[in-house]
């Protein structure tokens, strides 16, 4: 039935608990799991219009990147005992997109995020990104409080 689970982490509460019932939804139907996770890079964030030197845009997308590594090594952490397939993914851009297009590209099954991410300001102007993917995805979303 879930063959292939898209499992989106952020480094919040909710995506680790996400996370973890992804695990539980790959080993119950022998799934594999593919974990991505998604920095909104510097330029690309249009709130505040405020010229930087791009020295400093790139320090900080560096910063970023750092972070989502982070992340992913946290993410391992926690399924250093599954015994499934397990494939990590680092990507930069909006991330309900780019959780829409993964899902498309790599065809998964299903989709396992947490409700709440740390995206903030950019979630009260934008919507949340959990909202967005379940109400676009051709798969079955399941949000986790």
């Amino acid at each position: 039935m879930f063959q292939k689970i898209l499992a989106p982490v952020d480094g919040s509460d909710t995506a680790w608990k996400a996370l973890d019932t992804a695990r539980i939804l790959a080993e119950r139907f022998g799934g594999e799991l593919l974990v991505i996770t998604v920095t909104v890079p510097y330029s690309s964030v249009s709130l505040l219009q405020i010229a930087m030197d791009q020295n400093i845009i790139d320090r900080n997308n560096e910063e970023l990147e750092k972070a989502g590594k982070v992340i992913l090594e946290r993410a391992k952490e926690r399924l250093e005992n599954f015994k499934g397939r397990v494939t990590y993914d680092q990507e930069a851009g909006n991330p309900a997109e780019t959780i829409l297009d993964t899902v498309v590209e790599e065809k998964c099954d299903a989709v396992v995020i947490g409700s709440r991410g740390l995206s903030g300001v950019e979630e009260f102007f934008l919507g949340s990104v959990s909202s967005k993917v379940s109400q676009y995805a051709d798969v079955p979303v399941f949000i986790i409080k």
